[in-house]
């Protein structure tokens, strides 16, 4: 009886953990780990699953001592055990416990388990995204990348610098998001989670009326019994709940209702309030700080300055600062002292904490660079202050200045960075600012007709909400329309200029403009999944990944801080050892130095004066620019690769449908060969294409339904055996009469022959740039349709800029070589391949990369997949809204070809200003560690103070991303404003 009442039990599948319903818990067993309380339990850390094999058990009492036996493990969330089919469900927190663990458990019981891995890995890794704060070069981002690679789980890691974001890809079995977190701030920074997954929809709910951490859990219990949440983290101080759930499932508005009618009512929700997006908070965070830092160290450092360098010509001061106190020790000497101090210790501890971490993890940054040289500054300034204080008879200068003055312009320049560094995303902040702040929600009776008009927060719109978008409102959420006409301005998403007209069934994106009319949506896709969401997250991806030329700069990084150190050091014995040796004349020392005290000097500004910034910066900054300028203008790169790789593009595979021309094609000629009524033979032609996707095919049947009265929602004859064969057409069975439709290759391997005045019709219509369908009827051909895809607006003008731009243009099509040729010759491309099946396509790019060229393929990412992949550069075209498009590396949002120019030349010119932003950053370096050395000292006496040594280092940092950011004024080339652009019309 207990063994039929557990397979009843395990039969259920309402609970939400897959095929097996969970048991009640022990009294003994706890839910967490110990220690971990429900509130601790995050949406990120949510228990994985893993199904055993257990062979072995007999009846449910052996069931009952696996169950026991794994529920005393920590970090156990649930066990279930099918006694019927040997198996074992556990759900845990990777954390505390593995599967291996788990198995011997099971083992230790008396049976044998062996890990199902297809069922346990429903989703075998997970892409966190986490900010770090601190990485100031190169070297820290390198520091960091390798420290995440180096952990088991991790299948791959990306640090951006210029972002200060990780993105790791992971197996959550292995590895936690938290071991994550804390090998990042074991190697001495600070580790902030942003995400943990790319496919889930996250809000932050605040909750009124929760007076105890009870109310809260009772709460959290509630929505755990929600079907479609995934995950709930509770902050008991700020009564804040962050779930994150399917949106096909559940959604806000359902969430808000659950807390509502919890606890008798006494509960209130609402979306809880942020100050702008947590990155932007961040970045106005840091930029604060920094110019705190900056302020405060002035006030303390122009004092040290004047009292050094200005206060002692004025004779009457000079002597009131030359006042003895002790021996030789000066009130002078003091004042900067104790100014300098602070400066040093307080205000630039910052730079000791990162020198500090970096060299515990055997690596060298930008900070150990700046706390040498103002270390040895100010403690040989200390030393010639002791000194003074100590003999009647020493004379020596200090330089509380150098190290003062060097923090305060490393500061400046930190704080410039910052801020230029910010404007360099503000592509990502313009777009998250399009979504509108609230929406007008409909609510319809069962005929459709409106009830109630309520304004929600946008963020509270549910998946299959009816929205009202009126004139000059933004529309809320992507979806279709279901009533009224108008037209939206999607420029801000598309990049098209013109406003596009909306009718019943148009889809319409989150974000854009509704100009004139008044229109009902139904929303489609909401949170994560718009649009708008999807595009944010593609150029947030583009920015994490690195161009392969960033490499070089990686490289360098890793000896740069190394060889500068030992640079300095060579520096200042050489000075030293030559002016003990009477090297160069005393003339060349100053009065107010010693030889030991200008070695000391010319070492600093060697120290001080090299950047690994700048040449870190010099990549990164340029794709952000340039990938947030591509995506205002619709195209959208997925990162440094592909705009490395477009750069460098010299031939352009053309797919035609969809890509030359409009991909909308239509029937405009038919001419039958056997005596029947034209309105039967469309009949019997459209109900074999009706299951057909091909765009030729809904042609047939969209000119077909122009027959029938019920022309909306026509019902065609009933099909048998439809055959679709790739590449040629379809055949089936209607009316019990033999159907084939499609091309000529089609009817002869049907040994179906062809008439003459068939064959010059299809001349005819190749000639004219249209694709010929033949017909046959039960073995006779008895039709011949021609179908006309016009050509897209400016294709031949954009073919002609290609050529003038040296990149060579080919067309691969599975259409017939006379159409092929056809629309070649009115587009003014010369190579053509034809009656080419997918697989065919890739195999072109392949031959043309053997031959030497980097090839861009541009299609519709539909039957052009393989192709993309294949290509050096894949280019999807029109993607509309379905940007998720895998196999591009570009995404033009438009269907314009000019898009295509726009997308190389944007490359071209992103890749011309990283070469130059490594001149600049390598020139830098190259000249100016020469001449702080002392180089130009024996012929010109010219010497760079380490002061002025480290405004140059901070100013060759902000000049980088400066440089960078002038990409923002990116203007499309000129001869794309005088493309003159057909009209077609199709009816």
């Amino acid at each position: 009886m207990a063994t039929k009442f557990l397979a009843l039990a395990c039969i259920r599948s309402d609970s939400g953990y897959g095929d097996l319903s969970p048991r009640p818990h022990y009294p003994s067993m706890p839910k967490y780990p110990k220690g971990v309380s429900v509130e601790e339990t995050n949406v990120e850390s949510s228990p994985v699953k893993a199904v055993f094999s257990v062979m072995g058990m007999t009846c449910s009492a052996c069931a009952g001592s696996v169950e026991k036996a794994v529920k005393r493990l920590p970090g156990i969330h649930e066990a279930v055990v099918d006694v019927l089919n040997n198996r074992a469900q556990v759900l845990f927190y990777p954390s505390y416990v593995n599967e291996e663990t788990i198995c011997e458990t099971i083992e230790d019981v008396g049976f044998e388990a062996t890990l199902i891995q297809d069922e346990t890995r429903e989703k075998s890794t997970q892409v966190c995204r986490i900010r770090i704060n601190g990485m100031t070069c190169t070297s820290c981002s390198s520091t960091v990348e390798q420290a995440l690679q180096a952990i088991h789980g991790v299948l791959k890691a990306q640090v951006a610098l210029a972002t200060e974001e990780a993105e790791i890809h992971y197996d959550p079995k292995i590895v936690s998001h938290n071991q994550l977190m804390e090998a990042i701030e074991d190697t001495g920074f600070e580790a902030i989670l942003i995400s943990t997954g790319e496919d889930m929809n996250k809000i932050h709910l605040q909750v009124d009326g929760v007076r105890t951490d009870h109310s809260l859990r009772i709460i959290g219990n509630s929505l755990h019994a929600l079907p479609g949440v995934q995950g709930i983290y509770m902050d008991s101080e700020l009564h804040k709940i962050s779930l994150s759930y399917k949106s096909d499932v559940t959604g806000p508005r359902d969430l808000i209702r659950v807390i509502e009618s919890t606890g008798s009512g006494r509960f209130k929700a609402k979306i809880f309030p942020q100050g702008g997006g947590e990155r932007e908070t961040h970045k106005r965070e840091e930029i604060k700080q920094y110019y705190r830092s900056f302020m405060w160290s002035l006030i303390f450092t122009i004092p040290v300055f004047l009292t050094s360098m200005v206060l002692v010509y004025i004779p009457g001061i000079k002597h009131g600062l030359e006042t003895k106190i002790v021996n030789m020790l000066n009130i002078g000497e003091l004042i900067r002292w104790v100014l300098a101090t602070p400066v040093q210790f307080v205000i630039g501890q910052r730079f000791y904490t990162g020198s500090y971490k970096a060299l515990r993890h055997g690596s060298a940054n930008m900070d150990v660079l700046i706390a040498l040289g103002t270390n040895a500054a100010y403690f040989y300034s200390v030393y010639t202050v002791l000194r003074a204080a100590t003999s009647p008879d020493f004379e020596g200068t200090d330089f509380f200045e150098t190290s003062s003055m060097l923090i305060s312009f490393i500061l400046l320049g930190k704080y410039l960075e910052v801020l230029a560094k910010g404007k360099t995303s503000e592509a990502i902040a313009k777009l998250m600012d399009l979504a509108p702040e609230t929406a007008i929600l409909l609510t319809l009776d069962d005929e459709g007709n409106v009830i109630n008009e309520e304004e929600i927060d946008s963020r509270l719109i549910q998946r299959n909400d009816v929205i009202k978008i009126i004139p000059g409102a933004k529309v809320a959420s992507d979806g279709y329309v279901l009533w009224g006409q108008s037209h939206v301005n999607e420029s801000m998403i598309t990049g098209e200029a013109r406003p596009v007209a909306k009718r019943k069934g148009d889809a319409v994106i989150g974000g854009t403009l509704n100009a004139n009319g008044v229109l009902h949506i139904k929303a489609t896709r909401v949170g994560s999944e718009s649009a708008l969401s999807q595009i944010v997250r593609l150029i947030e991806s583009a920015q994490m990944a690195k161009a392969p030329v960033q490499k070089f700069a990686d490289r360098i990084s890793k000896y740069f801080v190394p060889t500068v150190i030992i640079l300095s050091f060579s520096t200042w014995l050489s000075w030293f050892l030559a002016g003990k040796f009477n090297g160069y004349p005393n003339s060349w020392i100053p009065t107010s130095m010693d030889s030991f005290q200008l070695a000391l000097q010319f070492g600093i500004s060697v120290m001080v004066i090299a950047c690994p910034c700048a040449l870190g910066l010099a990549t990164p900054t340029a794709v952000m620019v340039g990938t947030g300028v591509g995506a205002s203008q619709g195209v959208l790169i997925k990162g440094g690769q592909a705009l490395e790789s477009a750069h460098k593009v010299n031939c352009i595979v053309f797919d035609k449908t969809g890509t030359l021309t409009v991909g909308k094609p239509v029937v405009v000629n038919t001419k039958l060969l056997k005596n029947m009524v034209l309105r039967h033979f469309y009949e019997l032609v459209a109900a074999t294409e009706a299951n057909s996707e091909h765009p030729l095919a809904k042609a047939i049947v969209e000119y077909a339904k122009k027959f029938r009265e019920d022309e909306e929602n026509p019902i065609w004859p009933e099909v048998q055996d439809f055959v679709s064969i790739t590449g040629h057409g379809v055949k089936a069975v209607v009316r019990n009469k033999e159907i084939i439709v499609g091309n000529k290759s089609l009817m002869l391997d049907h040994n179906i022959s062809i008439p003459l005045d068939a064959e010059e019709m299809l001349t005819e219509t190749e000639a004219m740039a249209q694709t010929g369908i033949l017909v046959s009827i039960d073995g006779e051909l008895t039709g011949v349709i021609a179908i006309s895809d016009p050509l897209k607006p400016g294709a031949y003008e954009a073919i002609s800029i290609l050529k003038s731009m040296d990149v060579k243009s080919i067309m691969v099509t599975g259409d017939n070589w006379g159409t092929a040729r056809s629309v070649a010759n009115e587009v003014g491309i010369d190579t053509v391949i034809a009656e080419a099946k997918p697989d065919q396509k890739a195999e072109k790019v392949k031959e043309l990369q053997a031959s030497g060229y980097i090839v861009a393929m541009v299609g519709d990412g539909i039957n052009d997949s393989p192709a993309l992949v294949a290509a050096d550069v894949g280019m999807a075209i029109g993607a509309g809204t379905d940007i998720a498009i895998e196999a591009a590396d570009i995404v033009l949002m438009r269907s314009n070809l000019e898009d295509v120019i726009t997308a190389i030349d944007l490359s071209r010119k992103t890749f011309s200003r990283i070469r130059l932003n490594y001149i600049w950053a390598l020139g830098y370096n190259l000249l100016g560690i020469p001449i702080a050395a002392g180089a130009l000292f024996p012929s010109t006496r010219f010497r760079l103070p380490p002061w002025i040594a480290g405004a140059a280092m901070a100013a060759s940092s902000v000049s980088v991303v400066c440089c960078s950011l002038l990409l923002k004024y990116y203007n499309r080339p000129k001869m794309l404003n005088n493309l003159q652009i057909r009209g077609i019309v199709i009816e």
